[in-house]
């Protein structure tokens, strides 16, 4: 079956299970950067991440009564244990070692089962994948999954009904399965309408491996967007549909990141994590590129540790 056809019967299955995110108009980011900018409010999602689509979406593909496993940096582990609850299901979050403590705290206050292992997430993703050979359990992947891609694809859907003319979509990059769905939705509809990845100089992951051809294996900086952070799964089949639909990548720093959510935070007194705040950092750096669009920026999440970002800020 076609993905466009999958993001279909998701938004069917999944639509009384997650929130119908706002669309919110910013005069503030559109004065400061001459075009018509409108924010998705994925950061007021389920679990607090737009990772609630893909996880409901394949847990309610798999047999029933099928106990799951997965690895993730914090939000995908989230949306999966939050999901697996919803569905009477068992969970296990396998986190790299590297995770914040803020993120081990909301899994925690979710009463997930983790465990840890490795520096990386790609690290606890190749084990988790064995413990669910080994114990018989459904590995959930937090992209390279058809069913995944389609839950996060319902973004392009509501996106649709939301506005009538897109210009460009500017959507944080880590795996590839958010940008996946949506590029592949809209694109079906419009081929006009562009669709760019935004991601950390710290972690440009997805955006060297198009530039190679193939997905790298490469040493990644710690970043503010620890979300996108890490690298991409051998052979994911998000590569191949970023390399077909997604029209350019961008990348931006730490301090653009930064001042990025204190943008979102001072303007519409929004609370977003690193990742959520890549594309506002993106249009604020390449506003040339879009002048006079309706450019969508998708804020993918809100689970930052605010009290200790706030202190990093003010004694930089």
């Amino acid at each position: 079956m076609k993905i466009f056809d999958e993001i279909l019967q998701a938004e069917k299955r999944i639509k009384k299970f997650i929130i119908k995110t706002p669309l919110l108009k910013s005069d503030p980011l559109s004065e400061l950067s001459g075009c018509n900018v409108f924010l998705k409010l994925e950061s007021e999602q389920i679990t607090g991440s737009f990772k609630a689509r893909g996880a409901f979406n394949k847990l309610l593909s798999i047999p029933k009564g099928k106990n799951v496993i997965t690895a993730s940096t914090g939000n995908h582990g989230l949306a999966v244990g939050y999901s697996a609850k919803k569905l009477g299901l068992n969970c296990r979050v396998v986190i790299p070692k590297n995770i914040s403590d803020f993120k081990i705290k909301k899994l925690k206050e979710f009463g997930i089962d983790i465990e840890f292992f490795g520096e990386d997430c790609v690290d606890a993703e190749y084990f988790a994948k064995r413990k669910a050979e080994e114990e018989g359990l459904t590995y959930i992947s937090p992209y390279n999954d058809i069913k995944v891609i389609a839950g996060q694809g319902t973004i392009g859907m509501e996106l649709k009904e939301q506005i009538k003319n897109i210009d460009s979509v500017l959507v944080p990059v880590g795996g590839g399965g958010m940008i996946s769905g949506i590029s592949v939705f809209l694109k079906s509809i419009n081929a006009k309408i562009r669709i760019f990845g935004c991601l950390p100089e710290n972690s440009p992951v997805m955006r060297e491996s198009i530039k190679k051809d193939r997905i790298v294996n490469m040493k990644t900086e710690e970043t503010l967007s620890d979300a996108t952070a890490g690298g991409i799964e051998e052979g994911s089949i998000t590569f191949e549909i970023c390399k077909k639909y997604v029209d350019d990548f961008f990348l931006v720093s730490e301090e653009e990141i930064e001042n990025a959510i204190f943008t979102i935070f001072e303007n519409h007194n929004k609370i977003i994590e690193g990742a959520g705040a890549l594309p506002v950092a993106t249009l604020l750096r390449f506003k040339d590129r879009f002048k006079d669009q309706n450019v969508i920026l998708i804020l993918s999440g809100s689970n930052i540790d605010w009290e200790f970002f706030k202190k990093r800020r003010a004694s930089a």
